[in-house]
Parts: structure tokens; sequence; C-alpha cells
């Protein structure tokens, strides 16, 4: 169960899930759409998506080839727990700025 939770979890596995379930989307598309990744991470999270089965992954028999990458069924069922992370996180957003740089200043600590 780790694994999974750990997969999930993944800022890079979040953020393309969320760009999938607008709509299907190319390689292109999304490099455009999750903001600062590279292609090799990119490429890494789409393959163990696929893997695991959240995603599927369909080729356009094209001059050249087009892929589309889309949400499986299983994919879509974790949209409502990964919705809910999101909007907690943009809710304590300035919460949990304000608790980090409390802490970096020293001030957070209670240890001596």
């Amino acid at each position: 169960m780790r694994n999974i939770l750990d997969r999930i979890g993944d800022k890079w596995t979040m953020l393309v899930l969320m760009a999938l379930a607008v709509e299907p989307r190319r390689f292109g598309m999304l490099m455009r759409v999750v903001p600062d990744i590279s292609k090799r991470m990119l490429t890494q999270t789409l393959r163990l998506l696929e893997r695991d089965g959240l995603i599927t992954r369909h080729v356009f028999a094209t001059t050249p080839p087009s892929v589309e990458y889309r949400l499986s069924p299983l994919g879509c069922s974790v949209l409502e727990p990964l919705h809910a992370l999101a909007q907690w996180a943009e809710a304590n957003f300035a919460s949990i700025t304000f608790a980090r740089a409390r802490y970096d200043d020293g001030l957070g600590r209670t240890d001596p």
C-alpha cells in the first residue's frame, strides 16, 4: 500500500492526473500545462501512471504517429480525494507559509 500512496502523493503524479482530468492530452500539451516539469520527468511519470493503470495511452495511426493520454476509470476514481487535497492545500497555503517562515526564523522551535 505504501508504494501506491507514494505514487499518488508524488507532486508530478498529482499535477499530471489533474491536467488529464480536464481532457485527454498529448505530450506537448502536458508539457505546457504542468508547470516546471522536464520532458524526462513527464515521460517517467506517464509510464508509471500507465503501468499502475491510472492512465491509458492511445496511439493514432497518423504520420507522424500521434499519442494521447487519458485517465482510465481507475484514474478517475482518485480525482475526488486529489481535488479535496488540492482544495485543502489552497485554503491553508498562507498558514503553512507563515508557519514555515516562523520555524525558519527560529520562533517555532521549542527545543533549546
